[in-house]
C-alpha cells in the first residue's frame, strides 16, 4: 500500500467525524432473513450468520451488518482485529461512525441490477443491488497504482463477472466523503460524484464495525453528555430570564421612582388646584344657596312629642341642624329620632350626648336634610 490504510476525515464543522477503513480489509456475504423480522431479529440472525461464516471467533473481528425493514436479506462484513494497527485505531476516536467505504454507499438508490464500481487506492470494488434496497453482493480485487489500462479493464470485467446480472454499471471517478444533514443526527450523509448515500441513524448503529461492548458504552456515555449539556443549557436559559426579570423589576422601580418624582413635582399645583376649585364652589354655594335654619327647625319641629323641649340649635353647613334639646321622658327620644328619619326631608338623624341627671335627660340631636327638601318659606 502507498497510503495509509485508515483514512479519516472531517468535512467541516458541521458534518460528523467519519473514519473509513479500506474495502480490502473486509469479507462480505448476504444471508436470508425470516420474512417479517424485526431489527432486532435481524441483528441476531447476523450474528449467527457471521459466526457460521468466520474461522475466527466473533470477539476477534470488527464487524457490521446492513438490513432495512422488510428486506429479505442482511449484508454482513467483517475484519479480522489483527490486521489493523494501533496507529489506525487511535485515528478513529472521538470519531461518530467507523465503517469500510464502501458501507458508506449502501444508502444509494439505484435501480435493479445495477453494479456500483468504486476506486481506492487498494484496489476497485463492486456493489451489486439484483432487487431490493440490500446489495447481493460485494466484491474487492486488489489494484496498484502502477496498475495499466488493460489491468484495470481486466478487474472490472472480472468485477461485472462475479457480480452477474447487471444491466447497468455505474463508475465512481473517486471514494465517497462525507457531507452534513439537513436532519443532523439523525442520518449520515455520504457524496461521491453526483451519487448521495444516506444512511439513517438506526441503520448506521448497526454498520459500525466498532467493538460492540465498547460501542455500547460509549453510547451511553453520548447519551448522558447530551443529557447534562441540555440541562446545563436549560439552567443557563432559566438564569437568563430571571436576569432578564431582575433587569425588568430594575426598569420597573426606576420608572416607577421617576412617575414619583413627577407626581411630588406636580404636587403642588395640584394643591393650587383644588383649592381654588374648593374656593370656587364655597363661592358659588354662598352665592346660590341660603341657609335655612328656620325651616330646618320648623321641619324638626313637626314631630316633636311635648315632652321634649328644644333648647338650642346650630347649623353645620347649609343642610345640617344640630339641636340641643331635654325630656323627662327618655323613652320618647327613640321615638322621636324614628319619626324624624321617616320624614322625606331628612337624610339622617343621630342621637348624640345623652346624659341622665335628676330625672331629666339632655341630649343632642343631629339632623340632616336633603338638599332638594329644604326651600324658603313663602311670604304671605
Amino acid at each position: 500500500m502507498t497510503r495509509p490504510s485508515l483514512t479519516l476525515f472531517q468535512t467541516g464543522a458541521p458534518a460528523p467525524k467519519v473514519a473509513l477503513l479500506p474495502d480490502a480489509l473486509f469479507f462480505t456475504r448476504a444471508f436470508p432473513v425470516a420474512a417479517g423480522a424485526t431489527p432486532a431479529e435481524a441483528a441476531v440472525q447476523a450474528e449467527l450468520a457471521l459466526e457460521g461464516l468466520s474461522p475466527f471467533p466473533a470477539g476477534q473481528l470488527y464487524h457490521g451488518y446492513f438490513w432495512v425493514r422488510g428486506a429479505e436479506r442482511v449484508l454482513v462484513f467483517a475484519a479480522y482485529r489483527r490486521r489493523l494497527t494501533r496507529e489506525q485505531l487511535t485515528e478513529w476516536e472521538g470519531a461518530k461512525l467507523v465503517l469500510p467505504v464502501f458501507a458508506t454507499l449502501l444508502g444509494l438508490e439505484l435501480k435493479p441490477a445495477t453494479t456500483l464500481l468504486v476506486p481506492s487506492a487498494e484496489g476497485l470494488t463492486a456493489i451489486h443491488w439484483d432487487s431490493g434496497a440490500v446489495p447481493a453482493a460485494v466484491i474487492f480485487r486488489p489494484l496498484g497504482p502502477e496498475a495499466t489500462d488493460a489491468d484495470r479493464a481486466r478487474v472490472k470485467d472480472e468485477l461485472l463477472r462475479l457480480a452477474g446480472g447487471s444491466k447497468q454499471m455505474v463508475e465512481l471517478a473517486g471514494p465517497p466523503v462525507a457531507e452534513a444533514s439537513d436532519r443532523r443526527g439523525d442520518e449520515f450523509v455520504f457524496r461521491a460524484d453526483a451519487q448521495v448515500s444516506r444512511l439513517p441513524a438506526a441503520s448506521a448503529a448497526g454498520m459500525d464495525v466498532r467493538d460492540k461492548a465498547e460501542l455500547a458504552a460509549l453510547r451511553r456515555a453520548q447519551a448522558r453528555d447530551l443529557t447534562l449539556w441540555r440541562i446545563f443549557m436549560g439552567s443557563l436559559a432559566t438564569v437568563g430570564l430571571m436576569l432578564l426579570g431582575l433587569l425588568a423589576l430594575a426598569g420597573g422601580g426606576l420608572w416607577q421612582k421617576t412617575r414619583e418624582a413627577k407626581v411630588a413635582a406636580q404636587q403642588p399645583v395640584v394643591d393650587q388646584i383644588m383649592t381654588a376649585q374648593s374656593l370656587a364652589t364655597r363661592t358659588n354655594e354662598l352665592s346660590t344657596k341660603r341657609l335655612l335654619p328656620l325651616e330646618m327647625i320648623s321641619i324638626a319641629s313637626e314631630r316633636k312629642p311635648a315632652v321634649i323641649q328644644f333648647l338650642r340649635a346650630t347649623t353645620g353647613g347649609l343642610y345640617t341642624l344640630t339641636v340641643d334639646a331635654q325630656t323627662t321622658s327618655p323613652n320618647d327620644v327613640a321615638a322621636f329620632r324614628s319619626a324624624l328619619s321617616e320624614l322625606p326631608a331628612c337624610e339622617k338623624v343621630e342621637v348624640r350626648d345623652q346624659r341622665t341627671r335628676d330625672n331629666l335627660m339632655t341630649f343632642s340631636l343631629v339632623i340632616t336634610f336633603k338638599p332638594e327638601a329644604l326651600k324658603p318659606a313663602v311670604v304671605p
